[in-house]
């Protein structure tokens, strides 16, 4: 089969008409329809060769030919369940097209904590004209633990820094060749967490649900955080004990927290996370597609493998199958982005 034999490409975003010209005019040899996650019909489903976006599950798994999937997001996970795509089709993903605006998400909340800007939104509500009795902390000269390196890591990571921080990295897995970026003082591997925690003013969480990272903030690791530090959660809620964190928040263990992930969501009205003012909770929004940006991140990844696939090139961000998250591994490289 030619690798430019014409194939039947969807796209399922808020694309712009510009956008999507590039789209087509990338493959001219293919043929585009252009919808939503939320307009797509089942026609649309059957149709596609090709799927760019998350079109809804009980659509895709519909049709049983789809070769290559690009996800819209870094962590795929519904659609790497058995059944949902054919065995032989690829899946690669949005790794780096949210790190710009994940992490001005975290270091908006970091500040706003940091500066107590939440409690005077709160007094403005209540028209009240009333300075807090405590004083507000400085974001220069703290310690900022990343646990978490990959895009959103990273962007966050150098945004610390940049503003001043003492920055250390964690990953998975360090070996002897794993560098170590400008922006950090020393990366570390995961198994030497708690070693770090007690030392970091802020611990920046963007790590994907595994089951490695289930629940691997719960109380005891939360203990083992410096008295009074922050923690943000961007990647999945799994990774944090809900609960826990909301104890050691009331009881002053942590000065605050600030989470756009949690386990389950939507929060339950009655989980005592709501109830704590120095916790903020947005509902998985940093994200998605609030910033444009994202969006033309998006766009030119796929752009940039559609063009792989129709030369027959191997793709880059594949997700592996076989593993039931989004890792970024497989046959091609890994976009990250450069923001």
């Amino acid at each position: 089969m030619s690798a430019l034999q014409s194939k039947n490409v969807l796209v399922c975003l808020p694309a712009s008409e510009a956008q999507k010209a590039a789209i087509a005019a990338s493959v001219p040899e293919y043929q585009y329809r252009f919808t939503t996650a939320e307009t797509a019909t089942e026609e649309d489903a059957l149709w596609a060769d090709l799927v760019l976006g998350n079109l809804p599950v009980p659509l895709i798994s519909r049709n049983k030919r789809i070769r290559w999937f690009q996800s819209n997001a870094a962590g795929p996970n519904a659609y790497l369940v058995p059944g949902v795509l054919p065995e032989e089709c690829v899946v690669t993903n949005a790794t780096g097209a949210y790190g710009l605006a994940i992490s001005e998400w975290m270091l908006a909340m970091w500040l706003g904590l940091q500066k107590d800007l939440f409690h005077y939104r709160d007094n403005q509500h209540q028209h009240l004209w009333q300075p807090m009795p405590r004083q507000v902390r400085s974001v220069y000269g703290s310690r900022v633990l990343c646990v978490g390196m990959g895009d959103i890591g990273s962007n966050f990571a150098r945004r610390a820094h940049a503003l001043g921080a003492e920055v250390v990295g964690v990953r998975r897995t360090v070996g002897p060749d794993t560098p170590c970026p400008d922006y950090c003082v020393r990366v570390v591997a995961q198994s030497d967490l708690d070693k770090e925690l007690p030392e970091a003013d802020l611990v920046a969480l963007s790590l994907p649900g595994t089951r490695e990272t289930t629940n691997l903030f719960d109380a005891r690791r939360i203990a083992l955080c410096k008295p009074g530090a922050i923690l943000l959660n961007v990647g999945r809620g799994t990774v944090v004990d809900g609960e826990a964190l909301a104890a050691a928040v009331h009881s002053g263990q942590l000065f605050g927290a600030a989470v756009d992930v949690t386990d389950p969501e939507p929060l339950p009205p009655d989980h005592p996370l709501w109830a704590e003012p120095n916790v903020i909770i947005t509902p998985h929004v940093s994200g998605g597609f609030s910033l444009p940006q994202t969006v033309q991140n998006i766009v030119d990844i796929f752009i940039h493998n559609l063009k792989r696939y129709a030369a027959g090139q191997p793709l880059d961000n594949q997700v592996s199958r076989s593993r039931q998250y989004a890792t970024g591994e497989g046959g091609g490289r890994r976009l990250v982005s450069t923001l």
